[in-house]
């Protein structure tokens, strides 16, 4: 049906050029709310990034996606409540041979080897970081940012990645370097927490 066509220009990676350094922010956005552009505006300004992409996924391995609404809809969710041009949205993981976080990441790497990645992440997702697909690759590949959310911010002592991971933390004040900090680096956010989750809107708590 022409409703559940993705057009063409969100399933390319958006234009970037050398040099530009860019956050990785991925998620199912079932729906996308003010929380995660908060965490967009954060990382924009703390890690001083050019762009940042929002990786609409079409379905993450370890959840139930039976309430998962179109991709083409949380696309146009996703673009209803993005104004700053630095946000780029995309599903670009529809168009490419992955299934997992992994692979995705090695794939976009791969293809814009002169672009400084970093890998988004909320504080509440750290705590089961240790649990995704090949979670030690996507550490290996890209510095990672971890953003503080209500209720989590133990986990960045708590969580098994953390303390795996734990001589590899960089100082939150040395941010805006995580960019061009060689594999695996990571820094921790502290700030103005955003409540919002999907999960609550869905359930209407």
């Amino acid at each position: 049906m022409a409703e559940d066509i993705i057009p063409h220009q969100y399933l390319r990676m958006p234009h970037v050029e050398t040099g530009m350094r860019v956050g990785l922010f991925g998620g199912s956005f079932n729906p996308p709310h003010e929380g995660h552009t908060h965490v967009c505006e954060q990382v924009l300004r703390r890690l001083e990034l050019s762009q940042i992409w929002w990786l609409v996924t079409p379905g993450n391995p370890l959840k139930d996606t039976s309430q998962l609404a179109p991709l083409r809809d949380r696309i146009k969710a996703c673009e209803a409540i993005t104004t700053d041009p630095r946000m780029k949205i995309t599903a670009c993981e529809a168009n490419l041979p992955t299934r997992y976080t992994a692979d995705t990441l090695a794939h976009i790497a791969l293809r814009n080897p002169t672009v400084d990645f970093v890998w988004i992440m909320g504080a509440d997702n750290l705590g089961q970081f240790h649990q995704w697909e090949r979670w030690r690759d996507i550490a290996d590949l890209m510095p990672i940012a971890i953003v503080d959310r209500p209720g989590s911010t133990l986990s960045l002592h708590s969580a098994k990645a953390a303390q795996v991971l734990r001589r590899h933390r960089i100082d939150e004040a040395d941010a805006p370097l995580l960019a061009t900090y060689p594999a695996p680096a990571w820094t921790f956010l502290h700030g103005p927490r955003n409540p919002l989750s999907s999960t609550a809107l869905r359930t209407g708590m």
